[in-house]
């Protein structure tokens, strides 16, 4: 795992296409901008079930 130190408006590139931006810092909580190509999938941990204690994942769309 990479780790690294960013501030608020600081982004984190991640390949040619998708962009991290960190929003805000407060307290304990970060928000995240992050811009990708729509066929990238971007999803909460506790939204896909990979979490304990999360709820079943939400068909998308494009999957049925």
């Amino acid at each position: 795992m990479l780790v690294l130190t960013r501030k608020t408006n600081q982004t984190i590139m991640i390949g040619d296409e998708i962009e991290v931006t960190i929003l805000s810092i407060s307290g304990e909580k970060v928000r995240l901008g992050i811009k990708a190509p729509r066929e990238v999938p971007v999803f909460r941990e506790e939204v896909t079930g990979s979490a304990p204690g999360s709820p079943e994942p939400v068909a998308s769309e494009e999957s049925e």
